[in-house]
Formats: structure tokens, sequence, C-alpha cells
């Protein structure tokens, strides 16, 4: 099946080794540097290390077809074939609402989350959300959990209780959408967070000062809108809160004739409040005087000019630009402020702005590895057992859940691009293409289906000279438009 390029753009020379055979030797599993200059993934790279740069396409979002599309890629992890004709039957707006207004469906119950002091492996955590992922009716919330797991972070290493970081999806999940104010209360006495940042050490009398920090400077106002006088007030001010308490203790054998107490807990916790670990005394925090608690610093951040702007515009970041305009921020963050901080206002203002259609918005920003796996997946229908692929990958993508980088999250959108990298998504693709041993659907339509039909002149030349679909999906999938979203 021969097709037409729909797109404009500077060509790069490709030496050295033919397409057809490049492109044989990567579906083989041999995929290297030839295979990714093959496909133009080279052009991926900043610009330091490949000296090119992207296609300019020719955006297509004038249609409300291309308009569905886009949003299901931004908004979730790409569509099936069915989910995508649905989306279209309802259209775009339709399908904003049914996105925003639809309540998260819950994972199933994690059995390991029940093993003493929360000592089992991570893989069993990660594959039980990869595998949610792959499933849930409402991936849109998965989306948001994603969004906020690189915002809110914690790691299993300095949390050392997989338990807790079970219980904090659950918690990101069920306030994805809700109200920032309640959503940054239940980060602050989660069992994870108080572990990750230190607060269940802090006291009045010996403050720590780590979440006072990051829940200003990284969770809610940015840095430069506080000062350091601020941060120790903050610190006293939430001092107090402490572990859950276990609902009881079992005896698990660590090694030969060493035995050890764990806590059991029957059920998802919060943190405890301990009255003789606070401080009782009057502070000055953000420019106001008076006897604070946690309740009482959240509120004093919301009431801070800085807050609604930066959270909209990382939203804006990771769902329409890399570098949305002030104006835009400004305008946006002025109906966040005025809905009273309500996630679910922000996400449809920003889904039904014009920023969030306009040309230069079209692939503008890059697909994270788990973005770009689960996509994968789902566009050939892969049966459950290839969804082990992805934890194993995302390590070489630059992404593994459950384990941010630092304090700071995952960086975004071109910060996913380099040689390693790329070449780990094209190793990733040819695992995928050659595990489905059979019934891999027909690639006839995957490029209309998953790429709108507006594809680079190296694809359609590359795409016209296939000749079967394991080939045609490979392409697809391995191909800078893939990449982007």
């Amino acid at each position: 099946m021969g097709i037409a390029t729909r797109v404009e753009g500077k060509t790069a020379a490709r030496r050295g080794i033919t397409r057809r055979t490049a492109l044989g030797v990567a579906v083989a599993g041999g995929a290297g540097v030839a295979a990714i200059r093959l496909l133009g993934l080279d052009r991926m790279l900043p610009h330091s290390q490949a000296g090119g740069s992207r296609l300019d396409w020719i955006s297509p979002l004038g249609s409300e077809s291309a308009r569905v599309a886009h949003l299901l890629r931004r908004g979730t992890f790409g569509a099936t074939a069915a989910d995508l004709e649905s989306s279209l039957s309802d259209g775009f707006k339709k399908t904003v609402d049914r996105m925003v207004e639809t309540r998260p469906a819950d994972p199933p119950n994690l059995t390991a989350a029940g093993t003493p002091g929360g000592r089992f492996a991570l893989n069993l955590l990660q594959q039980w959300w990869i595998d949610h992922l792959l499933q849930t009716p409402t991936p849109f919330a998965e989306r948001m959990t994603l969004f906020w797991h690189g915002h809110f972070t914690s790691d299993y290493r300095k949390v050392g209780d997989n338990t807790f970081l079970y219980w904090q999806n659950l918690t990101w999940r069920n306030h994805a959408l809700g109200d920032l104010r309640t959503f940054l209360m239940q980060v602050t006495i989660d069992p994870a967070m108080l572990r990750y940042l230190d607060l269940f050490t802090s006291t009045g009398q010996n403050p720590n000062e780590n979440y006072s920090r990051e829940l200003m400077e990284l969770f809610s106002m940015g840095a430069g809108s506080f000062q350091e006088a601020d941060v120790r007030a903050g610190a006293r001010a939430l001092a107090g809160w402490t572990l859950p308490k276990p609902t009881g203790m079992a005896s698990v054998q660590v090694a030969a004739n060493v035995v050890q107490k764990y806590a059991t807990f029957n059920g998802p916790q919060v943190g405890a409040f301990d009255p003789r670990r606070a401080y009782k005394g009057s502070l000055t925090f953000l420019g106001k005087t008076g006897t604070f608690d946690a309740e009482a610093v959240i509120d004093r951040i919301l009431a801070q000019p800085a807050t609604a702007p930066f959270i909209t515009r990382k939203v804006l970041q990771h769902f329409v630009m890399p570098n949305p305009p002030d104006s835009s921020v400004k305008r946006l963050g002025d109906r966040f402020r005025s809905s009273k901080y309500n996630l679910k206002s922000l996400l449809r203002d920003v889904f039904l702005s014009p920023e969030f259609s306009a040309g230069s918005s079209y692939r503008a920003l890059v697909k994270s590895p788990v973005e770009f796996m689960v996509h994968a997946l789902k566009a050939v229908g892969a049966p459950a057992q290839l969804n082990r692929l992805v934890v194993p990958s995302g390590a070489g993508m630059g992404q593994t859940i459950f384990d941010p980088p630092d304090v700071g999250g995952w960086p975004n959108n071109d910060s996913w691009i380099s040689s390693n990298t790329v070449m780990a998504r094209v190793n990733f693709v040819t695992q995928l293409v050659t595990g489905l041993k059979s019934g891999l659907p027909s690639a006839a339509r995957a490029p209309v289906q998953h790429l709108d039909g507006v594809l680079s002149p190296q694809t359609v030349k590359l795409w016209n000279q296939s000749g079967d679909d394991r080939t045609r999906w490979f392409l697809v999938l391995a191909s800078p438009e893939f990449q982007l979203k």
C-alpha cells in the first residue's frame, strides 16, 4: 500500500547502509545507530548532539478528527482503534468532558501490599501499575496519576516500604482531579512522603526543613517566591506529623536464626498527628504572623500570587507546549485560582484552550517512556505477557516508575531524548514486534490511526518500500512521528 506525504521539512542524507537493509536488521533484533539514522530518529536529538532539526510538521488540528486524536495522545496514552472510533463519534468537546468528569476506575488490589513492613519486590508494584495503565477504562485518570507521580515525588530507596508507595499511588489517583488544597494536605500526611522528605522526624523544637522547602519550591509556588525564614517557620508549623500507627506486628525470619518484627496494617493509612511534638508558639510565615498548623500553612501558600501560575505552567508544559507564554499562564492561572484551585476545571480549561489546538502545539511534546511504551502496546493489541517489557525497558529510556532521579521528578520533553535513550526506544519496538509471533494486526491504517496520516517524506518512502505488517508496525512505532505527541 503506497501513501503520500503530508509534511514539509528538511531532509538529511543517509549514508553507508540502504534503507531496506537497515530496517530489516532492526526488525530482526539488531537495531542500532544505522536504524536510528534510517528512521530519522537522529533528528530527535538535541541540536548539540545531532546538529539537525525536527521536521516542520503541517498541523492538521483544523479538523475535529485530528483534535480528538491529539487529545487522546496528550490526555491518555494514545488510543486503540475502538477508543479512537468512540471518541470521534463523541467529538472533541464531549470527549474532554467525559475524560475530566469520569471517576477514576479503581485498580485491582495489590496482594503483596499486605507484606509486613512493605518488604516485597519493587517490580511487583511496578508491574501492577503498568498492567492497570493498559487495562483501565479511565486512561485519563492514569495519565494524571503519572503526572502527579512526577510532581509529588518519592522513591522506593528512601521510603524503604513499598506498601507506603502503593498507598501513595492510590492517593494520587483519588485526588488527581480534586482541589489543590485537599491534595496538598494529603501529600503532607502521606506516609511515603513523611519518610521521603523527613517530616516524620520533625518536632517543633528540632524541625526538619526538607519538606517545608520542597512544599513551596517544587510542589506549589516555585523558587524565588519565598524566603529562608519562611522555610524555617514552615518547618516548625508542619512539625508533629508521624508515621501511621501499625494495626499489628508480625515476626519475619530475615536470615538463619534471625527474626525481626515488622509493622502490619489493615489497609491504607495516613500519618498520625502527635501534639506533643508540635510547635505551639506564634510564627511569621509568608508575611502573616499567628499560630500555624499544616492546614494553615497550605492556606497561606494558596493565598500567594505565585501558586496558581506555578501549577498552571507545569500543566501546560506537560500537556500543551514546552514553553508556554506568560500571557497563557496568567489567563489560565487566574481562572484556576478563581475556581478555588479546582484541578478538574484547570484541565478542562487547558484542553479547551486555543493554545491546545494551535498549530504550533502539534507534535511539540515528546512522549515520556511510559507514554511511548503503553501507546505502542495498545496500538498493536499486545497480549498481557508483553506488558513485562515496559519496566526493564524504561530504565534504558530514563524512566523507572517509583524511582524518579530526585525530588524534582523527571525532566520533560526534549530531556527524554539522547543517543542512548533513542536507541533504547528502537530496541523496545524491536522486542515488541518480534514478540508478537502471531495475531499481529494489519498495519494498513496505522499511519492514520496513530500518526494522523501526517508523515515525513522519509517515513513515507520507507512505508512504501515495506512489504509486510511486521516491518510496517516497526516503522510506525519507531518513527520520529510516534515519539511525539
